[in-house]
């Protein structure tokens, strides 16, 4: 495979990945802003989807490339997909908090009290929030990686853009115990 046809490559992934997590991350802001337009307050963040949508798929791509092991690899399928999902889940809690305290660094006096306080407030509620929905994203898309996995490559798509065969629909009086 050549650089050019690597790099393209490269660039779909993270473009899908993109697009899968800024339509999780679009519909967490779309629900805070509604939460938040019901008590008259305006919600301003709609740009930190497209940037959290482009970090996170871009991690995610760069996390895929990393071995759990042969423990795992000798587990079913699952092992794999929640282990990922709770390792990656980890690191968006932690980034979410450094973020934090990064941003009121000033107001406490620094980095570390900023994080101490940043447990003491409403703001936790906000990391924690957005650290859950997150975490179905990154779920969602385990399985999926999964999936394509062992269907190879292209067949995930192919299943979602073609139509449904006739002996795939289900017939309601037909039982299929």
């Amino acid at each position: 495979m050549s650089i050019r046809q690597r790099l393209m490559h490269e660039i779909k992934a993270a473009g899908i990945a993109a697009l899968y997590f800024g339509c999780w991350i679009g519909a967490l802001l779309l629900v805070k802003s509604l939460v938040l337009a019901e008590y008259r307050i305006a919600f301003t963040g709609w740009s930190m989807a497209i940037v959290g949508a482009l970090i996170l798929s871009k991690v995610v791509l760069i996390l895929e490339h990393v071995s759990l092991g042969a423990w795992v690899h000798a587990r079913p399928a699952w092992v794999e997909v929640i282990l990922r999902t709770l390792l990656y889940t980890l690191g968006v809690a932690v980034v979410l908090i450094l973020e934090k305290g990064f941003e009121s660094r000033h107001e406490f006096g620094g980095f570390v009290p900023a994080v101490g306080h940043l447990f003491h407030q409403t703001n936790v509620h906000h990391v924690w929030a957005n650290t859950v929905c997150i975490a179905g994203a990154l779920l969602g898309y385990n399985i999926l990686s999964v999936i394509q996995r062992q269907l190879g490559k292209g067949a995930l798509l192919r299943i979602f853009f073609s139509p449904l065969s006739e002996e795939s629909e289900v017939n309601p009086s037909e039982d299929t115990t």
